[in-house]
């Protein structure tokens, strides 16, 4: 679990182009890149896709936007290093004296009250909670582009350990939640395929740590409790780049969000992966954005001269 995920000759190929054009800006450390200018106005252009094609169903969408880090505390009631230890991240910091002797900085290092944002639906949850029980049609909240991290390092450039969600939370009755997540489902396929991905959706699973996280992952999967959305990237290995998760009454129970009629709450969230649908892009569109279909261009930024950003 802690070490480095190998890449297939493929993936070693694709990212040696990537980095060839200026696309990813390699830092030595595998799954953490640098990102050049085209590579930035492809992501933001897909982000901003989304955001055009999305829903128009009430409730209306309501912005948050949170760090990248959150208190170790919350994801400890979530359970999250009880699931997945092997992903998670507690910030460390030096608590030393100035002068240390001969010991090294690394002894002095102590956990502090932040983790890294393993899910950037995580820190929605207590806001929401504080406000009390919810009113009529529940909340739908559009967290925007959230940086997260997940601790798997990898040779694959589509396997990073910091990138971006383009995050969605929904609260309400749980038909009404249910409805709203394969709506999004269903949009995602639709923007993805006119984006010339060929995307295919799947049920899918968490991946949970241990013998007890794969009997998680075998009962997520029989209640069709996650969906993900793939496409082709490097290798004939498909990748997901969109997933849509129904969590019944977990978290409402866990943080007590309650309706205002007394019937249960239940959340679902909705996560695209913006870094791997850019990069879908460049494997399949090529590494200059003027040698891309003209339609695909159009979709992207509209309104452009020529269909170019």
């Amino acid at each position: 679990m802690t070490g480095v995920s190998s890449a297939t000759a493929a993936q070693v190929d694709f990212f040696r182009k990537l980095t060839e054009y200026d696309v990813l800006l390699p830092s030595g450390v595998p799954g953490i890149h640098g990102r050049g200018a085209v590579f930035e106005s492809v992501l933001s252009a897909v982000d901003d896709l989304i955001s055009r094609r999305g829903p128009a169903a009430l409730p209306r969408l309501e912005r948050m936007a949170f760090p990248p880090v959150m208190p170790r505390t919350e994801l400890e009631r979530i359970g999250y290093f009880d699931s997945f230890p092997h992903l998670a991240a507690v910030i460390c910091s030096f608590r030393g004296e100035e002068s240390v002797g001969e010991k090294s900085w690394a002894d002095f290092q102590q956990q502090t009250d932040l983790a890294m944002v393993p899910a950037a639906c995580y820190p929605a949850y207590p806001v929401i909670a504080a406000r009390g029980p919810l009113g009529e049609g529940g909340v739908a909240l559009d967290l925007g582009r959230s940086y997260v991290f997940r601790s798997e390092p990898s040779g694959d450039p589509a396997r990073m350990q910091m990138f971006h969600q383009r995050e969605l939370v929904r609260f309400g009755r749980p038909e009404e939640v249910s409805a709203w997540r394969q709506d999004w489902c269903d949009r995602a396929v639709e923007i993805l395929t006119t984006l010339g991905l060929a995307p295919q959706a799947e049920v899918a699973s968490d991946p949970f740590f241990g013998r007890s996280g794969r009997l998680l992952a075998r009962s997520q999967r029989a209640q069709a409790l996650k969906f993900e959305v793939l496409v082709q990237i490097a290798g004939d290995e498909r990748t997901a780049v969109a997933s849509f998760n129904c969590h019944r009454d977990y978290f409402a129970a866990l943080y007590g969000i309650g309706s205002l009629d007394g019937e249960p709450v239940h959340t679902a969230c909705v996560g695209f992966g913006l870094e791997r649908i850019s990069l879908a892009l460049f494997k399949t569109h090529g590494y200059v954005l003027a040698d891309w279909p003209e339609d695909v261009r159009g979709q992207l930024w509209p309104g452009a001269a020529g269909g170019t950003a």
